[in-house]
């Protein structure tokens, strides 16, 4: 039993003698615990972007010369800024409930901002997923529909790749990579956020029973 289940218990037994007392301790306490839940999101969010800004940095430069050749180069570069400023926006805002958690006094503001934050995650968690399944398909479809460009500048000829059935055979190997990386997208997102957020509902059905 924690100290918060502890207070419950005892606010529950001495209700009739201190329900000010034991109310306003329990309800910090459900502050505080709402509060760092909330600062890890934003942590946690700022972390993961610079994950991914990383990772366009220290991308092998036979990649980059490849979507060069491609013509994929501009179309990248402009996705990942779009992305990028979009993740931004996500981050200000969780920044924002975790400010506004933060200088709460009220039981039904901080319900209310509990019901604000675990939304913005949602729509955080279906954007990135949203956006990973409909690059994919976009990278997936332009390379097959340009397969031969992309036989000639992977140089698959002198690694004795036949050239009929490439482009079969590449993009159903794209597919089931492209699954996989999604995959492991929802895991992570369902493993770190859902914690989370699952740890923010109780919060959220404490605070209910407390004002009811």
């Amino acid at each position: 039993m924690d100290k918060l289940d502890k207070l419950k218990e005892n606010w529950q037994s001495k209700e009739h003698e201190l329900p000010k007392v034991s109310f306003d301790r329990i309800y910090k306490m459900l502050l505080k615990k709402s509060s760092s839940i909330v600062k890890w999101i934003f942590v946690i969010s700022i972390v993961e972007l610079l994950f991914w800004i990383s990772l366009y940095f220290i991308l092998p430069e036979d990649n980059i010369n490849m979507m060069k050749e491609l013509g994929l180069e501009r179309v990248m570069f402009y996705c990942e800024i779009f992305h990028f400023f979009i993740f931004g926006i996500f981050i200000i805002l969780f920044y924002k409930n975790y400010k506004s958690i933060q200088v709460t006094d009220s039981t039904n503001v901080l319900m209310q901002n509990i019901l604000n934050t675990r939304k913005t995650v949602r729509y955080f968690v279906y954007y990135n997923v949203g956006m990973a399944i409909a690059f994919s398909i976009a990278i997936d479809t332009y390379l097959y529909n340009n397969s031969e460009k992309l036989y000639e500048v992977m140089d698959f000829a002198k690694q004795g790749i036949p050239k009929e059935g490439f482009a079969n055979i590449f993009i159903i190997s794209q597919i089931i990579v492209g699954l996989i990386i999604i995959a492991l997208l929802i895991l992570f997102y369902w493993f770190v956020y859902g914690i989370l957020l699952k740890k923010l509902k109780g919060n959220y059905k404490e605070l209910k029973k407390i004002n009811s």
